[in-house]
């Protein structure tokens, strides 16, 4: 396998072009269940690279179920999600007993209302976390089914959600863990956001940056891991911070590094979150060359965009340590700046606002195709380097 500097992903087939985006799907622990999957152009094939191999939810019509299939998904990691207020006709309900003898999982999006034809067969049933009172916990409580709550958007609809019963969760809730304008960012936090500086520095200082990982036991293992990884194919063990840069090259050396220092800030936060830092980066890495942005910066702006999640600290208390110049910043702290053009893109299309996207990619005169395909290889490229590095 090539460094991560080089590394690349097969080549991207007309499947890639697809625009799809995905919302992780949460257990109460924050480990990742499956994916909703909002697709803009219809059709199932090819959905699998999305998902890391597990579920992905589907939305599907009563027709499309009953209409003659063509291109399908794998049975055993995909789950079709019907609309709970479809009319469970004996023809349908056929259709969904030899769906699941398939291999296939079902979903109800609502809370059932015609009878407990489809909810006897539905493995899931996804509600929505703000229609959740106590008279519909006492309904849902009936039915078999594992309870999704859709839409949680804060830590109390997640604990709500969770006390009525539902064990999975689809929302931002966990990309906004219990933010406190009065919390500090520790020493060790500044430590890091030093090492960060030193880094994107050129040319780099490998005394000094040898010097700063050594500071920190966690950080010069965790760093020493994904250098001996298969993300960098090295012939030999690496056991000295200065012996990997020189080996790695500075460019892979700097990706190694900060992704270490991602991995530690998250600490103690669901993976999905520096998963989805990783996507971020890669993809406005990649697409940076259609607003004439400089891919590094835009690499860094992307890996970045999470910190408030990762720390619990509002982005304008972390601005001001970063090592990055002001446009940069501002374009973190949400600023609609030429910079943060590329973010912005991927941040709307990530909740499926197809017209949004359109109309910032219009505006920025980007090429939404071309977006769609970094996106795609962004999600390749963020769990090979996530399942290397474990």
């Amino acid at each position: 396998m090539q460094s991560a500097s080089a590394a690349r992903t097969e080549p991207v087939t007309a499947v890639a072009e697809r625009c799809v985006a995905r919302r992780p799907i949460l257990d109460v622990r924050g480990r990742v269940h499956g994916y909703e999957l909002l697709l803009r152009d219809g059709g199932l094939d090819g959905l699998e690279r999305y998902t890391n191999g597990l579920p992905g939810f589907v939305s599907c019509t009563a027709d499309s179920l009953l209409g003659q299939p063509g291109q399908t998904p794998p049975a055993a990691t995909t789950v079709l999600v019907i609309a709970a207020a479809t009319e469970p006709t004996p023809e349908l309900l056929k259709v969904c007993v030899a769906l699941r003898a398939a291999g296939f999982q079902l979903a109800l999006a609502g809370e059932p209302r015609n009878g407990r034809g489809l909810a006897e067969r539905a493995d899931y049933i996804v509600v929505d976390s703000s229609g959740l009172d106590d008279e519909a916990r006492g309904r849902l409580r009936s039915f078999a089914a594992t309870k999704i709550a859709r839409n949680v958007a804060t830590q109390e609809d997640f604990q709500q959600a969770a006390a009525a019963g539902c064990t999975l969760f689809e929302g931002d809730y966990f990309c906004q863990p219990g933010m406190a304008k009065n919390r500090k960012t520790t020493g060790n936090r500044f430590f890091h956001f030093e090492l960060l500086r030193h880094l994107n520095r050129e040319p780099i200082d490998l005394k000094k940056v040898a010097e700063l990982v050594l500071r920190d036991a966690a950080l010069t293992y965790r760093l020493l891991r994904l250098v001996n990884s298969p993300l960098c194919a090295i012939q030999r063990e690496v056991t000295s911070i200065e012996a990997a840069l020189i080996i790695i090259g500075e460019q892979a050396f700097r990706r190694m590094a900060t992704l270490a220092i991602l991995s530690e800030l998250n600490d103690g936060q669901p993976q999905e979150i520096l998963q989805m830092a990783l996507v971020r980066a890669r993809f406005c890495a990649l697409a940076a060359a259609q607003s004439a942005r400089d891919a590094g910066e835009q690499y860094l702006l992307g890996l970045l965009s999470l910190l408030p999640a990762m720390l619990g600290l509002p982005m304008e208390a972390l601005t001001p340590s970063l090592p990055l110049r002001a446009g940069i910043r501002e374009a973190l702290e949400g600023t609609a700046n030429a910079e943060r053009a590329l973010l912005g893109w991927l941040e709307l299309h990530e909740h499926g606002d197809w017209a949004a996207c359109d109309a910032l990619a219009t505006a920025g005169s980007l090429k939404a195709g071309a977006l769609t395909r970094c996106y795609g290889e962004a999600i390749d490229w963020a769990s090979a380097t996530l399942r290397a590095a474990a």
